[in-house]
């Protein structure tokens, strides 16, 4: 900390500013990607932290749970690698959640260094997800698996470049142990040149303001944010609020897997309990501790502040409690490849628990999962390999003052679904249905969102699926009286049209040519009582064709 002072003026300009590096380090990944997951999909953060690893700027379009991935890779490397061996030109990378801070393994993390006159100021940072890191399964998100060693290369905090130079042996191993080298090597080119691009930025920016100014302004821009979520939160009634739910299962038929938080609120502090959540479980839906604490993160700036900068000053605000080897703070060797899918259940129980107290911020549970869909196999006309890899969106959860959206990602991930032309003219796969599921949204004085079904058949070749999803067991919940949302499935269906129900978290299901898989994902319960919706949206309902005379006439009264 300096003695120096920065008006508000001039700490807006540079807390821009430093936004513009971490956005324009973003865009130039998504147009450099090769891999359908990042620039089609973008599944992918950028961010700027400071020379301690405190996150400072976050890039607009970022994904709230990867800024847990990051904020723990500079604290593995900085803990790793003492101030002398952090130098000019290097490169970090890692994905461990174990031991790197990283939230599963296909979140492939980069951190550079910058330096100006020889002094550290910053590092500029990004992740993207791979749509493959090897393992037992392509994809390596597949159900079933039961230890972090199945679900893929596990990476430390080391070094990717030295001074400047690519650590040549290491790039081959990670390349060695993945199934689309070519399309992996293209993903991580993209993550270094968004470094370098990173590095440049932040280097002409100090150009313009000293570097003690800007670390002047890393605190204050950090400190601000803080002291304007603490005064958020000391709005909110004082007292003690908790709410339980439970996940569908984890892939190794251990079902009904409890999640249960207490939040407890005194003036502006805020802490979230997990105690009575599960143990850490068999299979992959256990969550390391700093993907949980950055989806507390989303869910209270979503409620009480959603403008308020993402950065280290809202980490400061939310203080997590949950005992090590349970779900919601697993440690080695539990598996968490799915990990995302309970981070949606961590924001509804989160939002269950705090309804009373902000019933116009809350919303109805969501689909409440990032329904994966990973197709497997050998191009017919080439012979080469491919992986491709999708999470699919469903219906969001009505609100105090709206309906929920239909068909969309939720929560604490924002990326999109791909669409079909760019799935067709890359992979031999051929999407038979693309569709709002009807009835699927919950009813009430605003429903819920539409689940979104998407069938897919090979071309030429059979196939190999795996998946996750969730809220195929238990329904998003309504609120205040609203219903809840249809719950999801996966389905084989063959070409006489028979239909055979999959789990929800297949792990390898073999799709001959002419058989096609249908993903269905959850939607979004209702919010108050359905009768008050009145006739005139209960007719648009009905004329769009998003809901049936029957459904309106059982939910509404309605015909």
């Amino acid at each position: 900390m300096t003695d120096l002072t920065i008006d508000p003026i001039s700490l807006e300009i540079m807390s821009n500013a430093l936004r513009s590096v971490a956005d324009e380090t973003y865009n130039a990944l998504t147009r450099s990607a090769y891999s359908t997951n990042i620039k089609e999909r973008k599944d992918h953060s950028t961010a700027v932290m400071d020379a301690n690893g405190r996150l400072v700027a976050q890039a607009e379009n970022s994904l709230p749970i990867h800024l847990s991935s990051m904020a723990g890779l500079m604290r593995a490397l900085l803990a790793k690698y003492p101030a002398d061996e952090i130098r000019e030109g290097d490169i970090f990378v890692s994905n461990d959640p174990h031991v790197a801070g990283g939230s599963h393994l296909p979140d492939i993390n980069l951190a550079m260094p910058v330096f100006v006159d020889g002094r550290r100021l910053a590092f500029v940072c990004n992740i993207a997800h791979h749509a493959d890191v090897g393992g037992m399964v392509p994809g390596s998100v597949a159900g079933g698996m039961t230890e972090i060693f199945q679900e893929g290369l596990r990476i430390p905090a080391v070094k990717l470049f030295d001074r400047g130079a690519l650590v040549r042996d290491l790039f081959d191993i990670l390349l060695l142990n993945v199934r689309v080298p070519d399309e992996r090597k293209g993903d991580y080119n993209a993550q270094i040149a968004a470094c370098w691009l990173g590095e440049r930025r932040m280097q002409e920016l100090s150009a313009r303001h000293d570097p003690e100014t800007l670390e002047t302004a890393f605190d204050e821009i950090i400190r601000r944010t803080e002291d304007r979520l603490r005064r958020a939160v000391s709005e909110i009634p004082d007292g003690t609020y908790s709410c339980e739910d439970m996940m569908d299962d984890d892939g190794c038929e251990n079902y009904d897997v409890v999640v249960r938080v207490t939040v407890r609120i005194r003036g502006s502090r805020i802490s979230f309990d997990f105690a009575g959540t599960a143990p850490q479980t068999a299979g992959n839906i256990n969550v390391p501790f700093n993907a949980s604490h950055a989806t507390l993160c989303y869910v209270l700036k979503a409620l009480v502040d959603p403008e308020v900068p993402n950065n280290e000053g809202v980490l400061n605000v939310c203080e997590m409690i949950a005992e090590p080897g349970t779900l919601v703070n697993c440690i080695a060797p539990a598996p968490c490849a799915a990990r995302a899918n309970t981070c949606q259940r961590i924001v509804d129980v989160v939002i269950g628990a705090l309804k009373d107290a902000l019933p116009e911020a809350v919303v109805a549970a969501s689909n409440g999962a990032n329904t994966a869909a990973v197709y497997s196999g050998t191009r017919p006309e080439s012979g080469e390999p491919y992986v491709y890899l999708e999470t699919i969106g469903g219906g969001f959860g009505g609100r105090a003052a709206k309906d929920g959206t239909d068909g969309v990602q939720v929560h604490s991930t924002n990326t999109s679904n791909l669409p079909i032309e760019v799935m067709e003219t890359e992979y031999p796969l051929r999407v038979s249905r693309y569709e709002l599921v009807q009835d699927s949204g919950g009813a009430g004085t605003n429903r819920g969102g539409l689940a979104i079904r998407r069938d897919v058949m090979p071309i030429g070749h059979a196939c190999t699926f795996s998946g996750q999803g969730e809220r195929f067991r238990h329904a998003p919940w309504g609120l205040f009286g609203g219903s809840p949302g249809m719950t999801g499935r996966f389905a084989l269906i063959r070409g006489d049209g028979r239909e055979s129900r999959l789990s929800g978290k297949p792990m390898s299901v073999e799709v001959p040519p002419g058989v096609t898989i249908s993903a269905q994902t959850a939607g979004g319960g209702g919010y108050g009582e359905p009768e008050q919706r009145g006739a005139h949206r209960c007719q648009e309902d009905l004329d769009s064709e998003k809901f049936s005379s029957n459904f309106m006439k059982r939910h509404y009264g309605f015909q």
